[in-house]
């Protein structure tokens, strides 16, 4: 046989030993090796690595995060509330080794996981009111359950990231009596806002009333100091004008009372040397 086919025989011979003894694990990957279906070692570093041919085979997990998606189930309230939950968990596998010996695949990894959760979402829901659980400390107690869970899937080479609820429904026959029951609270509350805002409402007018009462005084006030102020002003100046010439201001007076007597076509009876009848001595009256 000639050197040259030799030299290629082997070559041949040995990729094809390479290609029995090494393989790849990337970064998204774990690796186990196997040696007649017994685990041997654990390879989780990303890497050319090897293996026996023939007696050794590997056996590849995610190194990624995984979902846990579980069906909706009930559970049960501490006030008596049926409610379906949907929930789910990010998860990873931590130890293959560990895990290939516990739960073999992912299937088995699911079935692990919907019992540990379920149980421990069971258990801390129903320690809390819907209300609660609906809005107040859902945030709480997902980060319990996520902790407890976690320790008890540590058994399984799986680290639980978090669990998350998706939705909460009630039942269909509980959906109308919640319903009823959360329209008649806003009713409730609407009736008491309403009451509160008529009492401000009365408060407010009361006051109004008041200060406009108040305004209305001090106003009358004002007016009849100054109408007082007026009239004594104007006496003053009666006086002084009747101090200066009494006679003028006596016919300016005698005359304003004729104008107010003689009107209207009246009539009156008075004698001849009457004082009234005093600037009109030389006058003719007639009817």
């Amino acid at each position: 046989m000639k050197k040259g086919t030799i030299t290629i025989i082997i070559i041949v011979l040995f990729l094809i030993l390479a290609n029995l003894s090494l393989f790849i694990v990337d970064e998204t990957r774990q690796a186990i090796i196997l040696q007649f279906g017994k685990p041997i070692r654990a390879i989780q570093q990303p890497g050319l690595n090897w293996k026996l041919p023939f007696v050794q085979n590997v056996v590849y997990f995610e190194d990624r995060l995984l979902v846990y998606d579980a069906a909706p189930t009930e559970i049960i309230t501490k006030d008596k509330k049926t409610l379906i939950v949907d929930n789910y968990a990010r998860w990873k596998i931590t130890d293959p080794l560990k895990f290939l010996q516990t739960v073999r695949d992912l299937n088995g990894a699911q079935s692990r996981l919907d019992d540990i959760i379920y149980s421990e979402l069971r258990v801390d829901l129903g320690l809390f009111n819907m209300t609660e659980i609906v809005s107040e400390n859902r945030e709480k107690i997902m980060e319990r359950v996520t902790k407890i869970s976690n320790e008890k899937s540590a058994t399984y080479g799986i680290e639980i990231v978090d669990v998350r609820i998706k939705r909460v429904d009630l039942p269909p026959e509980n959906e109308k009596f919640i319903f009823d029951r959360m329209k008649a609270e806003r009713e409730r509350i609407a009736k008491q806002y309403r009451a509160e805002g008529q009492e401000e409402s009365a408060k407010i007018i009361a006051e109004t009333e008041k200060e406009k009462t108040i305004i209305l005084a001090e106003a009358y006030k004002t007016a009849e100091t100054l109408r007082g102020e007026g009239d004594a002003e104007a006496v003053k100046i009666y006086a002084e004008s009747f101090n200066k010439d009494p006679e003028f201001y006596r016919f300016l007076r005698t005359l304003d009372a004729y104008k107010k007597t003689f009107k209207d076509k009246t009539t009156i009876l008075l004698s001849a040397d009457s004082d009234f009848l005093k600037y009109l001595s030389n006058q003719t009256i007639s009817k």
